[in-house]
């Protein structure tokens, strides 16, 4: 097993340790970092960025090539670490033979430490992982409602000194990472976006855990892993198939999941029910050709999957507050004025 030893919570520093202890290609541009590695230990990325001071997020996205422990150590109160893993597994400990709180794929957890004691990651030997960490230095934090929230839900128990907590399954933050990792744009506009996304992950994690303990002497509103996936699985299908005619009876027949754990699952991971989903879908693939090719209005209908203009024009106009034919015209005089 190969050690790995971190002593900084400022990520310049850290990625330097990381790349003096792991090889690879560093990179370091405004407040993002990453480290590509292709060598005999491991391959992936790590990467990193600066949200503020007392904010950061890193994302390992890495196989190494035997097992791995990444030992955080630090003479100061270590920050409050958000977990969300998105493939794989991770193990998380206090100390490196301490107690190991498994997180898997889909979940999220939470730990602090108070102690003078190191904060460990185990990875295993060819198992490829995704986990994004949010790191808050909850003393730090400019918002003083998010630090009251912090200090008070997360704060380490008086008696170890440390917290742990992991949670049910969540596939809406995993669409979050998506978003964040398929950000394009550069400068201030990526900051902006990656900021803005990085607080939202950090909300989603929040709201997990105030859920989880809402609900934890009961299992009701509960979906295990493999329905989460199954959800996962339609979703991604009605967003690349919109013009297919769905049905809960043909979804439920296609996915093996009862009509009523569709619902539930859409409703966790979209806040929508199925029928919703499908809508909004619809509306945002047909916003998209509306903006982007030469169809009229007609054959977008009938492209996003509608037979309906008048039903189209409505819920076009209560999603985006104007008709779509306004919509077009608008997208020609830019044109035309370009």
């Amino acid at each position: 097993m190969k050690t790995i030893k971190i002593t900084s919570t400022i990520l310049e520093v850290l990625f330097e340790q990381l790349q003096a202890q792991l090889g690879g290609t560093f990179q370091n541009s405004s407040k993002e970092f990453s480290l590509e590695l292709n060598n005999g230990l491991a391959k992936g990325f790590i990467t990193g960025n600066s949200t503020e001071e007392a904010i950061s997020y890193i994302e390992y996205d890495i196989t190494f090539n035997e097992d791995v422990v990444l030992v955080h150590e630090s003479d100061e109160n270590h920050p409050i670490q958000f977990s969300y893993c998105s493939k794989g597994q991770l193990m998380q400990s206090f100390g490196t033979f301490g107690k190991k709180y498994r997180l898997g794929q889909f979940q999220t957890g939470i730990i602090s430490n108070a102690s003078k004691q190191n904060t460990c990651l185990h990875f295993r030997k060819d198992e490829e992982v995704k986990v994004s960490m949010i790191q808050v230095d909850a003393d730090e934090v400019n918002d003083e409602d998010l630090k009251f929230q912090l200090q008070n839900t997360f704060a380490p128990n008086t008696s170890s000194n440390t917290f742990a907590y992991v949670g049910s399954f969540n596939l809406k933050i995993a669409e979050r990472i998506q978003q964040l990792d398929a950000v394009s744009q550069k400068g201030i506009v990526r900051n902006l976006l990656i900021n803005g996304l990085v607080y939202l992950i950090l909300a989603l994690e929040i709201q997990q855990h105030t859920e989880d303990m809402a609900n934890a002497e009961s299992n009701n509103g509960s979906l295990t892993k493999k329905e989460m996936e199954d959800v996962n699985e339609l979703s991604e299908l009605i967003r690349n198939y919109p013009e297919i005619q769905y049905s809960l009876k043909y979804l439920s027949k296609k996915s093996g999941l009862s009509p009523f754990k569709l619902q539930e699952g859409f409703k966790a991971l979209h806040g929508r029910t199925v029928s919703d989903f499908v809508r909004n879908v619809r509306v945002e693939a047909a916003e998209k050709l509306i903006r982007t090719s030469d169809l009229n209005i007609s054959e977008v209908v009938y492209t996003v999957g509608l037979t309906s203009r008048s039903y189209f024009s409505k819920i076009f106009k209560e999603k985006y507050n104007c008709s779509p034919k306004h919509y077009q015209n608008h997208q020609n005089s830019m044109a035309v004025t370009a």
